[in-house]
């Protein structure tokens, strides 16, 4: 595997360096840090579910694919994808009910009006052209995390910035460490407001409900809102402009989509597995000897899960690299897999349904004005994406 993890080799399909999953292989990290990488669908999955592996990353041995490691004084508490048991199930429990089959249903109609406002706001453009990034697929999902936390969407510009900065591979450690500041102290003044106040948005109910138990933490809370927040607008966004143009780019797919809309959620899960957008977060640490695909992983070595890969395993995804929105796979990994899975994955599920039912009916001659490779893709990011996407109709 290449040191410097280069630009996906089709931005459809996974990181250039892994052409197709394979068994258990020792690899050299950037920083010159040996671990194994888990490409196989099976293999990911099983160091995901195994306790033999944890989610620290304060552990030495945990895979650092950009070479950095940034100091621990951002003030910011372990968050809750690095926890382990016993504290982790806890911490879990504590949101999950913030993500809801009911709470989803009841957010379901705002966001539908967010994206009817949106679309307005783009149709109404005397030229006919807009980027899709900025138009709708960033503001969406930050307007619905935003009225989720009770954070002011005026602030966007803001925390959008730092969010890019802790997600860049590129950015030095000293400039992550200021972005994760930054976002640490801004949480922190606006838990503490609604400390007082205790207004019904999820930081109001979470700083009510520790409370009432006994088990309130200030830190940890601006711990966990800066998590949700970050990871509440960027995956969202950028699987919205990436479906987007993959749907356009083959149009007998959007056809059968436009065709029945009740194919949507199977082409958002299809899409899903396509990208695999958090390649890397997933990774993990042996805390004690296992075995993982034949060979024997030992404490303190890390594993780096290479998503995308196993998500293109034809072993369980026949013609992996063919986008199929009658797949019909919910077995992908694109969430993660085991006690880490992503809190928010029906909202985001949501979210992109609604947005590719809306925009596909609204802008039927929607199309891309600039060709797939001179787009601008996130090579340089831990999340995949495109920083724009120009579109006219």
């Amino acid at each position: 595997m290449p040191e410097s993890f280069p630009p996906r080799a089709c931005p459809f399909h996974g990181d250039a360096s892994i052409t197709e999953p394979g068994p258990m292989t020792r690899v050299t990290l950037r920083s010159g840090q040996e671990v194994w990488a888990a490409s196989r669908h099976a293999d990911v999955r099983t160091v995901l579910t195994d306790p033999a592996f944890s989610a620290d990353r304060a552990n030495p041995g945990f895979p650092n694919p950009t070479g950095r490691r940034v100091q621990q004084d951002s003030g910011l508490k372990p968050s809750l994808i690095t926890l382990d048991p016993p504290e982790h199930g806890p911490a879990r429990r504590a949101v999950l009910a913030e993500f809801t089959v009911k709470r989803l249903a009841a957010l379901r109609p705002r966001i539908q009006q967010i994206v009817d406002e949106h679309l307005d706001a783009m149709l109404a453009t005397e030229s006919r052209t807009a980027d899709l990034v900025a138009a709708l697929a960033q503001p969406v999902p930050s307007l619905v995390i935003c009225e989720q936390l009770g954070v002011p969407y005026a602030d966007h510009d803001f925390f959008q910035s730092r969010s890019r900065t802790l997600l860049s591979r590129s950015a030095a450690a000293e400039e992550i460490q200021t972005a994760a500041g930054d976002l640490r102290a801004y949480m922190d003044k606006l838990v503490t407001e609604k400390e007082g106040t205790l207004p019904d948005d999820l930081i109001g109910r979470q700083i009510a409900r520790h409370r009432a138990e006994g088990t309130y933490d200030h830190d940890a809370l601006v711990s966990l809102a800066v998590l949700l927040l970050i990871a509440g607008h960027e995956t969202t966004a950028n699987m919205i402009s990436l479906g987007t143009l993959a749907l356009l780019e083959r149009p007998e797919q959007l056809a059968l989509l436009t065709a029945d809309p009740s194919r949507t959620p199977d082409a958002v899960e299809e899409l899903l597995r396509q990208f695999t957008i958090a390649e890397f977060v997933t990774s993990r640490v042996a805390v004690a000897d296992t075995e993982v695909g034949g060979v024997t992983v030992r404490a303190g070595e890390g594993v780096l899960t290479l998503g995308n890969a196993a998500n293109h395993d034809a072993a369980v995804f026949p013609d992996p690299d063919r986008l199929d929105i009658t797949r019909g796979a919910r077995n992908h990994i694109a969430f993660g897999y085991g006690a880490h899975q992503c809190l928010g994955q029906n909202l985001a599920r949501e979210e992109l349904r609604i947005v590719f039912d809306s925009l596909f009916t609204r802008v039927p001659t929607l199309r891309v004005t600039a060709p797939v490779a001179d787009l601008p893709f996130k090579d340089d990011a831990t999340v995949y994406g495109l920083h724009s996407l120009p579109v006219s109709w």
